[in-house]
């Protein structure tokens, strides 16, 4: 096809580019750039926002996305070019009702946001950030009155990350979620609890860097197209798929936070990095839906990383590179001990979700008016107490512990409970597919397991919705069974028991 859809693509790949450039700067933001850069770095970031945005919003996109689609006329629906217009359009028509100054204003304080928020979390000082936050909420709430079409004001956020979702149902599948959660992990309390001492103690760091880049190495982290740095919260983003970049932060009292944190970003990684050449600079060159996305970072974090199989291959690099000696057992076992704790990146996989079913349940109280800024940690201590019988003491360990909000990525956190049912399914799938596979584990050989997710994910970028692609590739919906299956199977081994 040519003339329209190559005039669109040409237009497209501009404002991808753009898009690259934001990212960058957010990028060289959380990595390198000095604390005296934020106010600048603000000012760049939402000049970059409103320009594309006002390139994107502008009629002769419509007009090109118009002729477009009447060229693709007849063609496959699940072609590139069809693909293109169809999620381009809706992206089109909704970022259209948005005012380029609030785009580029939203840009700017989550630019200052997040240098408030790494402060104000090293100093353990919620208050510095609290008027971040509320102009967070502030703009937030403006970008809402742009999209009155959507039955609550949260699913106009939600939206954003997770195309079609609506909050109904992620309350629906979350009271669905914590009904199965909250027995399982009573029953694990009950029991013998495991010894999990060896993954505590003195982990230099030049050691744990050797770890983390022995087990990316095996997960196919190329350094001629990736690279790993640190942040405050670790994070992945990329350019492209020859461009990956991962981040990760180290406690050198605990090194499964650095370990599992590079391993849940490089899931992060290969997403990006197997979407196909062809969709490159373009908008379907990246994933559409973050449930998806943290499917993969979640799976390799848990469902591989923390797997039976991959402690036969993690035991001898944990001792090699940290002195520490503990048999595959046992460093399985320790890995996977289950206990309510105050981080949510670092929460065991039974206790995750009551982390997520908090912010949820905040993030709509704060969008509502229904929680004010000033109380949010009060609520958010009470809740913890509540879901997870903790008391919080800390604000770094508690409302400040997340970047999230401070850049304004308000209806983001569902995405992650989301992403690991949606593991679950997929695990289920694969294992099907390869039944050798977690024989291939535990010889450290990961690539069939790439190749099947590139294969059935990571290629298609944002082709499809969520609720497609699981019917494609597993057959149904969104589910919670696959995974609650998934983790009784693998905590009743760890604990002996039967769940």
């Amino acid at each position: 096809m040519t003339n329209a859809i190559t005039d669109l693509r040409e237009r497209l790949a501009g404002l991808t580019d753009l898009g690259h450039v934001a990212q960058l700067l957010d990028w060289d933001q959380q990595t390198m750039m000095p604390p005296g850069g934020g106010p600048a770095r603000a000012e760049a970031k939402a000049t970059i926002g409103r320009i594309r945005h006002e390139l994107f919003i502008a009629d002769e996109t419509g007009r090109l996305l118009q002729e477009a689609g009447d060229q693709c006329n007849g063609a496959s629906p699940d072609s590139d070019e069809v693909s293109l217009v169809r999620v381009v359009r809706r992206r089109w028509e909704k970022a259209r009702r948005v005012p380029a100054e609030l785009a580029a204003e939203m840009a700017r304080a989550g630019a200052l946001g997040h240098e408030a928020w790494v402060l104000a979390r090293a100093n353990r000082d919620y208050e510095s950030f609290a008027p971040y936050l509320e102009r967070n909420i502030q703009l937030t709430r403006q970008y809402i009155e742009c999209l009155p079409e959507f039955d609550e004001a949260y699913d106009a956020l939600l939206d954003d990350y997770e195309p079609g979702m609506r909050a109904a149902e992620v309350r629906r599948i979350f009271t669905e979620l914590r009904d199965e959660l909250v027995p399982l992990i009573a029953a694990i309390a009950a029991t013998k609890q495991v010894d999990d001492s060896c993954v505590h103690g003195s982990f230099p760091v030049a050691g744990q860097r050797a770890l983390v880049a022995a087990v990316l190495e095996r997960m196919s982290f190329d350094r001629e197209r990736w690279r790993l740095d640190e942040a405050a919260h670790p994070f992945a983003t990329s350019f492209g798929c020859d461009d990956v970049r991962l981040t990760t932060r180290w406690d050198e009292t605990y090194f499964p936070a650095a370990l599992y944190g590079a391993m849940h970003e490089c899931g992060h990684g290969l997403y990006e990095a197997g979407i196909a050449r062809s969709l490159q600079r373009t908008p379907l060159g990246h994933a559409e839906s973050l449930g998806l996305h943290e499917s993969q970072s979640r799976m390799w974090e848990n469902m591989v990383g923390r797997s039976r199989a991959f402690a036969t291959v993690l035991a001898p690099l944990v001792g090699e590179h940290l002195g520490v000696s503990a048999t595959p057992d046992t460093l399985f076992r320790a890995v996977n001990s289950v206990a309510p704790s105050f981080i949510r990146v670092e929460a065991d996989e039974a206790t995750y979700g009551l982390h997520i079913v908090i912010r949820f349940e905040l993030e709509q109280e704060l969008i509502e008016g229904r929680l004010s800024v000033a109380d949010l940690p009060e609520a958010w201590n009470s809740r913890y107490r509540d879901y997870l019988g903790l008391e919080v003491t800390d604000p770094a360990l508690g409302v400040l512990q997340d970047v999230h909000w401070s850049g304004g990525a308000i209806g983001y956190f569902p995405t992650y409970a989301l992403g690991n049912l949606i593991a679950g399914q997929l695990w289920e799938r694969v294992h099907r597919d390869i039944p050798e596979l977690d024989s291939q584990i535990e010889a450290g050989e990961l690539m069939g397991l790439r190749e099947w997710l590139r294969e059935h994910v990571h290629r298609h970028g944002a082709k499809f919705a969520m609720p497609e692609l699981l019917q494609r590739v597993v057959g149904g919906p969104i589910a919670v069974g696959p995974f609650i299956a998934y983790l009784k199977d693998k905590l009743g081994d760890v604990y002996d028991t039967t769940l």
